[in-house]
């Protein structure tokens, strides 16, 4: 039987999910190569240990993910809240987004056939169309909404502005955005509008990529495929400044008594009940060990020392390759 872990609620959807959502991009290949099998046993491993919000894309493996998502969840759908998300091309054709309604409607029924389900719980607009009216895509996402496709509505990587006039169109139960001790000042900066409207925030990467967990010292170790070979935070100089940062976290973790991930965590979901960290992993050790971070309490003391220790804007590196960050906080 399945554990009981922390709820917290998705906006005003009327949908709870655990504290501690799965992100299942690594299972697509973005971290080097995944072995579905393997996948599927640690999402069953995730819903076992009582997570139940994962979070997926069309944009992963060019749905690799969700195929392999519905799969897993075969006879395993009751009481989780499938995320996934459209219109990130990532570049292709030198374009990044598509928000179009046709595409929305289009995407959403492509998402549905491999994720083998009637209705995605929570739909993300993945990136932002800035060629057509943010109205116009949740408009067509409102209309999925209305046939029973959809039950709440997402974005990612919006600014408060295109929050704000979304939200006019039809109540966004969650917005998706990076949010970490290494990236925060557009979060903050977005929280405040999510926070007066009522919306949930999704914090994606909330360890930074494996910055605040792992002891990097050269990405040439990285195995091949691994997208953070690509990474600015990961490259040169800006590596080792940043692995200064987590050395910090480190030592304050282990006054503590918990492991650097947990610190990190635990200090993303001190932030507030509106906040649902999803970090992703291929290994059951690191599922347990984020679990865990829902048992480590952090006074006001302490959390203050953690955001001293990396200040925000200390870290080195956009947060994607150069020619990517167009594409965001729009």
């Amino acid at each position: 039987m399945a554990q009981s872990l922390p709820q917290r609620p998705i906006g005003k959807s009327g949908i709870n999910a655990s504290a501690i959502g799965l992100g299942c991009m690594s299972f697509s290949g973005v971290y080097g190569a995944s072995d579905d099998a393997a996948a599927t046993a640690l999402i069953h491993e995730a819903l076992e240990a009582g997570i139940t919000m994962l979070d997926s894309s069309d944009a992963y493996g060019k749905g690799h993910n969700e195929t392999l998502l519905g799969q897993a969840l075969k006879g395993r759908r009751s009481g989780v809240v499938l995320a996934t998300k459209f219109g990130n091309l990532g570049g292709a054709g030198g374009k990044f987004a598509d928000g179009r309604p046709e595409f929305v409607i289009s995407s959403c029924e492509a998402s549905l056939k491999r994720l083998a389900v009637d209705t995605i719980d929570l739909y993300y607009a993945h990136r932002i169309d800035p060629t057509v009216p943010i109205e116009d895509t949740v408009g067509a996402m409102a209309r999925l909404v209305e046939q029973g496709k959809v039950r709440a509505l997402g974005l990612s990587e919006a600014s408060p502005k295109t929050i704000a006039r979304a939200h006019k169109v039809h109540p966004i139960a969650a917005v998706q955005n990076e949010f970490s001790l290494l990236y925060r000042e557009q979060a903050d900066d977005t929280r405040k509008t999510t926070r007066e409207l009522g919306i949930s925030f999704v914090a994606y990467a909330p360890l930074g990529r494996g910055l605040l967990t792992s002891d990097i010292a050269d990405p040439a170790t990285l195995t091949d495929g691994d997208t953070r070979k690509r990474q600015p935070r990961y490259a040169g100089d800006n590596l080792a400044h940043n692995r200064a940062l987590a050395q910090k976290v480190e030592a304050i973790a282990k006054r503590k008594g918990c492991t650097p991930a947990q610190l990190a965590l635990a200090w993303v979901l001190a932030q507030g009940t509106d906040v649902i960290p999803i970090p992703g992993t291929k290994q059951k050790k690191r599922l347990l060990e984020n679990i865990g971070a829902l048992n480590v309490t952090l006074s006001d003391g302490e959390l203050a020392e953690i955001s001293s220790a990396v200040p925000a804007g200390a870290v080195k590196g956009t947060r994607y390759p150069e020619g990517q960050m167009a594409s965001l906080y729009i």
